[in-house]
């Protein structure tokens, strides 16, 4: 078992376009790669701060990541052997429990690991699909383009339909 803590500055933003963690900014990576019968299993926790806008009212948002995974990267096959230097498991009983058809297993490449899914996965999966600055943001006013947030009080907050405009001041009885 060996552990490692990894900064890695990002060559391109990683999330989506209301909120990414941006080009150059800097993704921690708390990792623990471990050999076991199949390959080798990395345990990582991911930290990183994604930037970007709330979906009501465009106000610049930071949302923090804090996010763990668990990966195991089989050892590869070469030559149709296994590649496993323990020597645990002959490839007719490794393919009997490992359906290699699957798009879902991560191989090891000699000795070599692609953290990138795993870690993209992290923290693609930690955001937001409609980030938001607050809970009960009021988002936008309809006609001025403001955000209701710093509006005065006094003004009326509901929109105003123009088709019942001639029932505005006709008088109710109680």
């Amino acid at each position: 078992m060996r552990e490692h803590q990894l900064d890695l500055k990002i060559p391109e933003a990683v999330g989506v376009d209301l909120l990414s963690v941006k080009t150059g900014e800097i993704i921690e990576v708390d990792l623990r790669v471990q050999s076991v019968d199949e390959g080798v299993l990395a345990t990582g926790r991911v930290m990183a701060t994604a930037t970007g806008e709330c979906t009501r009212c465009l106000t610049p948002i930071s949302w923090p990541i804090d996010e763990n995974f668990t990966e195991l990267y089989y050892y590869e096959i070469v030559g149709g052997k296994s590649n496993n230097k323990r020597g645990s498991k002959s490839k007719t009983e490794k393919d009997a429990e490992l359906d290699l058809d699957e798009d879902d297993l991560s191989f090891m490449v000699g000795d070599d690991i692609d953290l990138e899914p795993a870690i993209r996965d992290a923290v693609i999966l930690n955001l937001a699909v409609n980030p938001l600055c607050q809970e009960d943001c009021p988002g936008l006013a309809e006609k001025q383009g403001e955000n209701w947030a710093y509006l005065p009080a006094d003004q009326d907050q509901t929109p105003t339909d123009e088709r019942w405009a001639g029932l505005k001041d006709f008088p109710l009885k109680n």
